[in-house]
């Protein structure tokens, strides 16, 4: 296959991958809704970071020897499903912000502060860490990449592509997520999200810890 239409199967199949709902979406609009543009975009970079990982397994081979030995399989199955638990718990736990006079026009960023000053406003770093965490011990991203350069990227294709193929992941993955920030704390939208956010955090959670139930199942089976 010539590489110009490797490069677009890669881009679309990476596409449907990242655009669907999983753990790093959840993460997304538990970010927006909770604390603000800021914070889901660095949240954001974490998980395109998060990507350099799969991508660096799958061109050393790691990610193979992983998917192929069992025990160390279920290690990372059994890690990822605790800390999908820890973000879960948290969001099952968001309150429901301050009664709003609909009377009276609200200002976004002041009910912003409302909501945040209820909780411990977290650092830039933590929230690239919580990002890069929640992408880089997702199993089925790691399953996926492994998969895309051992069955979609041909052997012969030369690792200068294969490192241009992950660097575009790298670069579509943040913009995505960051295009994604951006729509869910615009003014409007996120005053919604925020006077009925709560319940979306609680809905993130509840598929956060599916998740987790579902990868500790799946290895007892």
């Amino acid at each position: 296959m010539p590489y110009f239409e490797q490069f677009l199967l890669i881009a679309v199949v990476h596409f449907l991958a990242v655009a669907s709902p999983g753990p790093d979406f959840a993460i997304i609009l538990k970010q927006s809704i909770r604390y603000d543009r800021r914070i889901a975009i660095y949240t954001s970079l974490g998980i395109a970071t998060g990507i350099i990982l799969h991508v660096t397994y799958s061109l050393v081979g790691i990610g193979l020897l992983i998917a192929s030995d069992e025990r160390l399989f279920s290690a990372l199955k059994y890690i990822a499903a605790s800390y999908f638990c820890y973000i879960a718990w948290h969001a099952l736990r968001a309150k429901k912000p301050p009664s709003i006079d609909t009377c009276n026009k609200v200002d976004v960023k002041q009910l912003d502060v409302q909501i945040v000053s209820q909780e411990k406003y977290p650092s830039a770093k933590k929230a690239f860490l919580t990002g890069f965490l929640i992408n880089g011990l997702n199993v089925k991203a790691t399953l996926f990449f492994v998969s895309l350069f051992s069955v979609v990227i041909s052997p012969e294709t030369p690792f200068v592509f294969k490192v241009s193929y992950g660097f575009y992941m790298v670069l579509a993955t943040g913009a995505w997520f960051s295009f994604l920030s951006y729509i869910l704390t615009q003014e409007k939208v996120r005053f919604i999200l925020q006077r009925k956010g709560y319940v979306l955090d609680r809905i993130m959670g509840a598929v956060l810890l599916c998740l987790a139930v579902q990868l500790v199942l799946s290895d007892l089976n």
